[in-house]
């Protein structure tokens, strides 16, 4: 399951990419064994050489950014000369020129790459640089969360079924808007109380009250989702989640999306 959630968090990364750079053709992976990658989501590919392609560090654009952990990027990518050209059969195969490869880091650890292609050999524009460098960092906020929520986990409520029960209350959490009958609505939200406090743990912030939408969106982001998967989710825009996200963070005392998500369980308002 939360291979299943990176996957997820990683081509929609990609699919904001595209959108936001113009560029045709963008494909990622996350890292399987602290060393090599596989390439398991591309969007705008014609042939499937680069699905599956497994990029080892050092070796190739993807290798080179994961071994200096840093964007990289060839204008023509047959020709370019600081790079190893393990890849240029697949790369040639999808007709692929102008190439930037940009990691996915946490904890200063490289968690995987994005890139975006032309099929031209052209330079790599600033717009499409940022919207690279934002789509990684929305995985990697993704990630961190996801890993620091693990970490954090007491004994009475760790193991697989207790993230099961976080799944179902982000679950509930979603769909309770959505139900017109109001009194049904009113149970939804009824059991989402129970299990915000089915952990047992004390609430260290017993001041902090957060309004539904605000517990939804960090429910959301507990759940590892971005701002525009949460969006998404919650069928609300974008800027809509950051304002509420903020909110909660200023009455949390938070300074991240991390901080949030652990002040509001250590506040009893998360399970």
């Amino acid at each position: 399951m939360p291979e299943q959630r990176e996957t997820a968090e990683l081509r929609a990364a990609l699919l904001r990419l595209r959108r936001g750079s113009g560029l045709p053709v963008v494909f990622g992976g996350l890292l399987q064994d602290g060393r090599a990658m596989r390439i398991g989501e591309t969007c705008g590919a014609v042939t499937p050489a680069l699905h599956g392609l497994t990029i080892s560090t050092g070796s190739g654009l993807g290798g080179k950014c994961l071994a200096l952990s840093r964007p990289c990027a060839v204008t023509d990518y047959p020709s370019a000369r600081h790079i190893t050209h393990e890849y240029d059969g697949p790369v040639a195969a999808e007709g692929l020129r102008s190439v930037i490869a940009v990691p996915v880091v946490v904890r200063r650890k490289v968690r995987g790459v994005l890139y975006g292609a032309l099929r031209d050999a052209l330079p790599i524009g600033e717009r499409v640089f940022d919207a690279a460098v934002a789509a990684a960092r929305d995985v990697e906020q993704a990630l961190a969360v996801r890993d620091e929520v693990g970490r954090l986990d007491t004994a009475p409520a760790s193991g697989p079924s207790w993230e099961e029960v976080r799944q179902a209350y982000g679950e509930l959490r979603e769909l309770a808007p959505q139900v017109p009958d109001p009194e049904l609505r009113e149970r939804l939200l009824a059991v989402c109380g129970r299990l915000e406090t089915a952990s047992g743990a004390p609430r260290a912030l017993p001041g902090v009250t957060l309004t539904p939408r605000e517990t939804d969106v960090l429910a959301a982001v507990a759940s590892g989702a971005t701002n525009a998967a949460a969006a998404t989710r919650l069928g609300l825009r974008p800027e809509t989640v950051k304002g509420y996200l903020r909110s909660a963070m200023r009455k949390l005392g938070a300074h991240t999306r991390l901080e949030a998500v652990v002040a509001a369980r250590r506040a009893g308002a998360l399970p």
